[in-house]
């Protein structure tokens, strides 16, 4: 294979492609990445067997031909070439070698066979749909931090998509939780998704995704076809086919509290800087914070016994009981942060039962926040 294409846009598709690819791995064509000319264009994949990325990019090709290389080293070397310059990508009669070279920059890669590279085949993918890059961006940013890292409850590491009928019409719902919050955001289901089964999109997936839609505009349109094992989203010349986890995603349903009657109207980035502010006595980042209620008034308290005591107080809307009431300031500082309008609710019952976390620039997120014992 020789072909010949300019620095930007073949690093551009390998920041894409080479991201899926694991630093260590113990079969060494997973290390690498498959180049590919045909057509006019340049054909890049990456895989690590459970996620695979394919990009196409125009390219000058002067001889067809594919070969695999060492994906991170591939793309340090182009991330270091100039600016502007034009990459020359070429294989050896034997195609053990790839050259690529720049101006007086000259590189031998070893190659691994084309043939050894593996395929994840997508199979028969039974829903497909349209939907804006900026409604599924918003999903993801909205949920995506609740998502569990805990390895042994491995169907909570991704995010449930799945529809529901809400009032009469057909919603599509990504929900996520680690078993101390909930993150619940919500859209008009897209024509197409009516009948899919509920999924549950693996994390790193997520992350992946998240990172590609980055590069869009809003209302780019994007496609996703998915059946109950696979998944695959076409965004721009960008095509990205993962497994999905195989489990069963828990009655998420039953944890949000339906008659917390006790209503805290606060003013969102007030609250955050202070729940900031006090948890800096606390070398913890998960110390918990108490939140002490009256009418018209929150203090917020942490306790450390090394470092000493931090309260703030806070002008509120509020006129039920008092109540004293602790949760993890990190998790506190990560749901404030997905908020959108100036103000968010609160809808509390007691010390120690769920709270819903509503924000009061979108009715169509909800967060459910286990309290702490303080």
């Amino acid at each position: 294979m020789r072909i010949i294409i300019e620095r930007s846009n073949l690093l551009k598709s390998l920041s894409h492609v080479h991201r899926v690819v694991e630093r260590r791995n113990t079969i060494p064509i997973l290390s690498n990445v498959l180049v590919r000319t045909e057509d006019e264009a340049l054909r890049l994949k990456a895989t690590d067997l459970d996620i695979e990325i394919t990009e196409s990019v125009k390219a000058a090709g002067e001889q067809p031909g594919g070969t695999t290389v060492p994906a991170h080293l591939l793309y340090d070397i182009v991330r270091k070439l100039p600016d502007g310059s034009e990459v020359k990508l070429a294989t050896n009669g034997e195609g053990t070698q790839m050259t690529v070279s720049s101006g007086r920059s000259n590189f031998r890669l070893q190659c691994l066979p084309e043939a050894d590279f593996p395929d994840i085949t997508a199979g028969d993918l039974s829903h497909h749909f349209t939907m804006e890059a900026g409604q599924l961006l918003r999903l993801i940013e909205r949920t995506q931090f609740a998502i569990s890292t805990e390895e042994t409850r491995y169907y909570l590491n991704g995010i449930y998509l799945h529809t529901v009928e809400a009032d009469g019409d057909l919603t599509l719902r990504a929900v996520a939780t680690d078993g101390h919050r909930l993150a619940r955001a919500e859209m008009k289901a897209p024509s197409g998704s009516e009948g899919m089964p509920g999924i549950i999109v693996p994390r790193k997936t997520v992350g992946e995704v998240q990172k590609l839609l980055g590069d869009c505009d809003a209302d780019d349109e994007i496609t996703v076809d998915l059946s109950d094992s696979k998944i695959r989203f076409v965004i721009g010349n960008v095509v990205m086919t993962s497994k999905l986890i195989d489990g069963t995603f828990p009655d998420y349903q039953r944890v949000i509290p339906q008659n917390n009657d006790k209503a805290l109207t606060l003013d969102r980035q007030s609250f955050s800087a202070a729940v900031d502010r006090v948890s800096t006595i606390s070398s913890e980042r998960g110390r918990a914070v108490k939140l002490s209620l009256s009418p018209a008034q929150l203090v917020l308290t942490v306790n450390s016994p090394d470092s000493g005591t931090a309260t703030e107080e806070l002008a509120v809307e509020y006129d039920s009981d008092e109540i004293e009431i602790g949760f993890n300031a990190r998790y506190l500082l990560d749901i404030t942060a997905q908020l959108s309008g100036e103000s968010a609710v609160f809808m509390l019952a007691d010390p120690g039962s769920p709270t819903l976390i509503r924000d009061g620039g979108d009715e169509t997120t909800l967060y459910v926040l286990m309290p702490m014992r303080v």
